[in-house]
């Protein structure tokens, strides 16, 4: 996932793999944060970087390259890196279960059954 943010930050072609990697942690970590409560936002980062992915992803659909603005970067970095450091911490059966309940929600939100702070689901 990191891999994929430094090619959407500074390679010559992000691909929607690298916009796929982000935004599969981003959707994971949300799980984590919002539905499982075994961590915090106290910055309110995470709605920033969601919102700043799909923001991408419409660009993307619209023909632009897949580039994140400066504020959706610091965003995305700072989620990105929190994920990461809650994956090294966190049991494998959170980890397992939080994938799950991901899987389940954006099979959710695909069928038409969306909460309050979703947002676009993208198949790119």
């Amino acid at each position: 996932m990191l891999q994929g943010l430094a090619a959407i930050e500074r390679g010559e072609k992000p691909t929607l793999d690298d916009w796929r990697r982000c935004s599969d942690a981003l959707n994971h970590l949300e799980t984590l944060i919002v539905v499982m409560k075994v961590a915090a936002d106290h910055q309110g980062l995470l709605a920033d970087a969601i919102k700043a992915l799909v923001a991408t992803g419409h660009r993307f659909r619209d023909g632009l390259p897949i580039r994140l603005d400066g504020p959706g970067i610091h965003a995305v970095r700072a989620m990105l890196e929190d994920y990461s450091d809650l994956v090294e911490q966190l049991p494998a059966r959170t980890i397992i279960r939080a994938q799950r309940l991901t899987e389940r929600r954006v099979r959710a939100i695909q069928s038409g059954k969306r909460l309050a702070h979703d947002v676009d689901v993208m198949d790119l």
